[in-house]
């Protein structure tokens, strides 16, 4: 039997979701299923040539928080067998909507991000209130979806979600086209000298990424090897991070160079990918990097590096905010890089088709 599927994604158009989306939908677009996209004005995902099966449909609303009488009325008219939603805001109006409309819509949700890592962040009375919201409304789910099995760990324990409706499933970052992105050629002077190394990260600049331990170890590297600092991606602490390079004295030897849409062409020619956040969920730039063939140090945060890493087999892992342990882990991988071939069997998990039919199969579909 088709099914009728909603898929409900408010993101900023350049989020790890937005990715992950932009790369499910034509995996999707190749099943006998309809599915409908649901979004906000003003709000991603962003996709163009959407597959024949795929309708795009906007809610009237203006961002998270207030989605929910669109939803509603959706649910009640449109009744499609399954909705799929990811995002603590989304993931309760879902379930409060499907008891308010009385439909028999199964809902699957989706977390990404390390629920403990994030209430450790919180104030206390935030903190409490997110706990007793996931606990009210998650276990009323009839499948969860994680990127990692430290996330999925982090819903049973505090959301009390039931250990059967839990489906890790491994970002689809990987295809035809990801190659093709990372073929493509770099401008950037510094990836011009290949005698030089390059060492790379990429992210929001703000507090959760933590580059300013990479920055610390990047100077301590340096006092040793020459090297350079590119950090693509945009954010509030770019000042901060570009006074700290100059403190330094690693200041003509960093670069933030801004967002770039296609990261993945400046991994294949770095000689090594560092992630040096405070909490992840799985890392989707870990994967890609591997999947370049690039040599990878990571924190080790909770909950997905050290998953994707397997422990340090497929790139070292330092402890959190630790720049000397961060700068000889650095060091000693560029000096003797893993090779890419290994690398790259450490993501084959994370093609798109694979993620795609387990997302179908999480949903109770099975063809």
């Amino acid at each position: 039997m088709n099914s009728h599927i909603a898929l409900m994604f408010v993101t900023s158009g350049h989020s790890g979701v937005d990715r992950i989306v932009t790369n499910l939908l034509p995996e999707f677009g190749n099943t006998k299923h309809s599915f409908d996209l649901l979004t906000i004005p003003g709000h991603g995902p962003y996709s163009n040539n959407l597959p024949d099966n795929i309708k795009l449909r906007r809610l009237p609303a203006l961002n998270q928080s207030t989605v929910f009488p669109g939803l509603i009325w959706y649910l009640y008219h449109h009744r499609p067998h399954i909705l799929l939603t990811a995002s603590h805001k989304l993931n309760r109006a879902a379930l409060l909507a499907r008891i308010i409309t009385g439909v028999s819509t199964r809902i699957a949700i989706r977390m990404g991000m390390s629920v403990t890592a994030k209430i450790e962040e919180m104030k206390s009375t935030k903190s409490q209130a997110l706990q007793d919201s996931m606990r009210k409304w998650y276990p009323q789910a009839d499948a969860v979806i994680t990127p990692s099995q430290g996330v999925g760990n982090d819903l049973i324990e505090i959301a009390g979600i039931n250990s059967k409706n839990l489906h890790v499933i491994p970002n689809p970052l990987i295809n035809d086209m990801f190659y093709s992105m990372a073929d493509k050629p770099v401008n950037h002077p510094w990836l011009k000298d290949s005698e030089v190394p390059i060492i790379l990260s990429v992210g929001s600049l703000e507090a959760r990424k933590d580059f300013s331990t990479l920055i610390r170890a990047f100077s301590k590297v340096r006092e040793k090897k020459q090297c350079r600092l590119l950090v693509l991606g945009e954010g509030k602490q770019r000042h901060k991070l570009l006074e700290l390079a100059e403190e330094l004295g690693v200041g003509n030897h960093v670069d933030l160079p801004g967002y770039d849409e296609n990261p993945y062409r400046y991994m294949k020619n770095a000689s090594v990918f560092v992630l040096s956040s405070r909490r992840e969920g799985a890392s989707a730039v870990i994967v890609e990097a591997l999947a370049c063939g690039t040599p990878v140090v990571s924190t080790d945060c909770p909950s997905g590096p050290a998953e994707t890493l397997q422990n340090g087999r497929y790139g070292k892992l330092v402890p959190i905010g630790d720049h000397e342990s961060m700068a000889e882990a650095i060091s000693t991988t560029i000096a003797n890089p893993q090779p890419k071939n290994l690398l790259r069997e450490a993501v084959e998990k994370n093609r798109t088709d694979l993620s795609a039919k387990q997302y179908l199969r999480a949903m109770g579909i099975t063809s």
